[in-house]
């Protein structure tokens, strides 16, 4: 298994910042989440004609590979106008995934609407990830669900793919969404199978009534069971670590958690 981080945890950080920190910290890789506060990342000089070219450069000299592409993307709302606009932010992520040679482009379900229905969120979800893999698997980027949401479950999950029916289509499984959203143990979520094409790594632990981010090996997440579960699967892609600084800025920083990450890793 080879090991990412989201720059979740490093929100406001320039790309070379997260390069240095990548690097130094020994991982193999990047999930490109937020940069400088932005999160459609297209929009950035760091991945925009000459300076692009300097970007792929400058991972290429450290070694690195992006190892996800993670967008905001969701397709739950039961207004088709929004969805279309989902999808055109996809489009453009995708061919900037294409650029980075990042293999998957991560979206949402995510959650059922006011006024909706299970069958149709659904419905909705399957179509609006089959659109967007049919315009960016020719470019070579696969589009990853990640689980989330209304749509946590390992059931609900492959639900939402049989329903999208497109190869280019996959999982990005966070098995600590699942366990903390709907009681699934990583046991029981591995059932995705080959459909995993990406994972998250974090721990929580239970405080005043809240699942709260903690580092690694310090909470309650089953994260021993995870590790077996994806070496039963011969599971050999990324696994990122997700450490949710952006919305709980009152966890440690990046430059503690994300080494921290590492080590814990390679003990385990």
């Amino acid at each position: 298994m080879k090991l990412s981080f989201s720059t979740l945890a490093c929100p406001e950080w320039t790309l070379p910042c997260i390069v240095a920190m990548a690097s130094s910290a020994g991982y193999d890789g990047i999930e490109l989440r937020f940069v400088e506060g932005e999160d459609s990342l297209w929009k950035l000089p760091f991945f925009q004609g000459q300076k692009l070219l300097e970007t792929k450069r400058l991972l290429t000299d450290h070694g690195l590979k992006i190892s996800c592409l993670d967008t905001s993307c969701r397709f739950h709302s039961p207004d088709p106008q929004e969805r279309a606009s989902w999808l055109t932010e996809g489009e453009q992520m995708a061919d900037l995934a294409a650029e980075l040679q990042a293999p998957g482009l991560r979206v949402f379900g995510d959650t059922i609407q006011p006024g909706a229905d299970r069958q149709s969120t659904r419905s909705w979800i399957a179509e609006g990830i089959r659109k967007l893999a049919e315009t960016s698997g020719p470019k070579g980027v696969e589009i990853w669900l990640e689980s989330h949401g209304d749509f946590t479950t390992a059931p609900d999950t492959v639900a939402v793919l049989a329903e999208a029916a497109c190869l280019q289509i996959g999982v990005l499984w966070d098995p600590a969404n699942c366990f903390a959203g709907a009681n699934e143990s990583p046991e029981e979520g591995a059932c995705l199978g080959t459909a995993i094409r990406h994972v998250h790594i974090k721990d929580l632990r239970w405080v005043g009534g809240l699942w709260k981010p903690v580092l690694t090996g310090e909470g309650d997440f089953p994260l021993q069971e995870l590790l077996c579960a994806l070496q039963a699967l011969n599971y050999d892609r990324f696994v990122s670590f997700e450490w949710e600084k952006k919305w709980h800025p009152g966890i440690e920083d990046a430059a503690i958690a994300l080494p921290h990450f590492v080590d814990w890793f390679r003990k385990n």
